[in-house]
């Protein structure tokens, strides 16, 4: 079973602790059992944070059983990181374990010295004051998360919802990924870049809001040749008026939504099929397999077969 080891600091974010470990407790593979082992390690046997104090069960010589460590971020007044939790991070990354951090948690992995020559991103009201300690680091404050492959960084609260789950993702696939992000009422994907995938999808608009009834509309029949006038007419709207209420709704314009559900749709096709991707360019809705190809590189920043054979579920 791979074993997920949560650090709690002192003054640990309590949102940023409690996030992997409701996310990773809560997987279950296809036969129902537990997809992970989590244990919550400290430096101290009571870790200050900030509302309450919490008892860690686990102290830092049991980062040496995780398959992988979550940092999740502290308060900016914690003060340094202990010597001998960064000497842990460092022993525990020369023995090949993947290391994530989420939110202000980026700053603890950045003092390791293992982000250095590595893009990573943080909160964004915090990125410039990351770039300024460690200016030997790439710091993106625009993207959801960054995965580098062994470390991985993300920005604040929900972000790391969505690191989590692009975690779940890769161990075990995308069905097994979408059950755990049901769990947590969230969507499996939202638009975000990393540094080897950038995974998107359409922004969401409010539950029972005007739109909802179009963008289900619209991603039932994403394989269509739509226009924005064929889609203005569904709504029954001028394309004017359509494209001020879209973007107030969804924050984009509705081609671009409908771009990014058929992006979404062949990544499923991607990682749960071997169908052509030829076959899914059709199914998907492009135009062409060379339409296909330059959309999916634009919106997913790699190759549909680069991105397959990093995402295929196993079994497909």
């Amino acid at each position: 079973m791979h074993t997920v080891a949560v650090l709690a600091l002192e003054q640990v974010v309590s949102f940023d602790l409690a996030t992997p470990i409701e996310v990773f407790s809560r997987t279950r593979l296809p036969d129902g059992r537990a997809a992970y082992r989590v244990l919550i390690c400290a430096a101290t046997e009571e870790v200050d944070a900030g509302p309450f104090v919490l008892r860690a069960p686990h102290g830092l010589d049991r980062l040496r059983e995780a398959d992988t460590i979550i940092v999740p971020g502290t308060l900016e007044h914690a003060g340094p990181v202990p010597v001998a939790v960064l000497d842990a991070l460092r022993e525990a990354a020369a023995a090949g374990t993947r290391i994530a951090s989420i939110c202000a948690g980026a700053f603890v992995l950045a003092a390791t010295g293992l982000l250095d020559g590595l893009r990573a991103t943080t909160h964004w009201i915090a990125a410039d004051r990351l770039a300024a300690l460690h200016p030997e680091i790439a710091v993106d404050p625009d993207v959801l998360y960054v995965d580098n492959g062994q470390f991985l960084t993300s920005a604040g609260a929900a972000a790391g919802l969505d690191l989590c789950l692009h975690m779940v993702r890769k161990d075990h696939g995308s069905a097994v990924a979408a059950d755990t992000a049901r769990l947590s009422v969230m969507p499996l994907e939202r638009e975000g870049g990393q540094a080897q995938f950038i995974v998107h999808a359409q922004p969401p608009a409010p539950s029972g809001s005007v739109m909802e009834p179009l963008l289900k509309w619209m991603d039932e029949n994403a394989d269509r040749d739509l226009t924005l006038e064929d889609i203005a007419a569904r709504a029954r709207m001028s394309s004017r008026t359509l494209s001020r209420r879209f973007r107030e709704q969804t924050g984009t314009t509705p081609l671009r939504w409908l771009h990014h559900a058929r992006v979404r749709r062949a990544q499923y096709l991607l990682e749960t099929t071997t169908h052509s991707v030829d076959r899914i360019a059709a199914q998907a809705g492009f135009g062409s397999p060379t339409a296909f190809r330059e959309r999916f590189k634009r919106v997913v920043g790699t190759s549909p077969h680069t991105y397959r054979r990093a995402f295929r579920g196993p079994g497909a």
